[in-house]
């Protein structure tokens, strides 16, 4: 019998001045980017946090911490691939993706099948196997009002077939 495991994801940056705007291994055009240590990829750093969840792997911090200068400036992809990485040396292989990202603006509808391709492709799964989604909060909250961007993400692993 198969062991699936679930894991969830949340990740959430401030905007910043001078920075490009990744979201899902995708530039989005935009005035502002996301303030962090690496490329401020929330989309990535939520799927990462699910994965390494569903393994009982810990966090993207333990792994990724911001104080390594080695991860300064890292891609989104990078970290999803080692993820993944992570997660088939622990014995799984990843079943899905189900993702939201939630921001007022900029709109990223026109990108979602860009992020879907990019993230399949950093984790080596299929794009049908990955769900990206994104809404507003309406104009409450910090994303609201236009101060970052947050994601929630969660993550089905399945033991490896022997």
């Amino acid at each position: 019998m198969a062991d699936f495991r679930i894991g969830n994801g949340y990740d959430a940056h401030r905007f910043a001045e001078g920075r490009k705007l990744m979201l899902g291994c995708v530039e989005i055009p935009y005035e502002r980017g996301l303030a962090g240590h690496s490329d401020a990829d929330v989309l990535c750093h939520a799927i990462c946090d699910a994965i390494l969840g569903a393994c009982a792997l810990g966090d993207i911090g333990r792994h990724f911490p911001d104080t390594d200068h080695r991860f300064e400036g890292i891609s989104g992809a990078f970290l999803l691939s080692e993820c993944a990485a992570k997660c088939r040396s622990a014995g799984f292989d990843i079943g899905n993706i189900d993702a939201i990202l939630i921001l007022q603006q900029p709109k990223i509808a026109p990108f979602i099948s860009s992020m879907r391709e990019r993230i399949a492709a950093a984790l080596a799964i299929s794009v049908g196997a990955v769900n990206i989604k994104a809404t507003t909060e309406e104009k409450m909250g910090f994303t609201g009002r236009g101060e970052g961007v947050s994601a929630h993400a969660v993550c089905l692993v399945e033991t490896k077939k022997q």
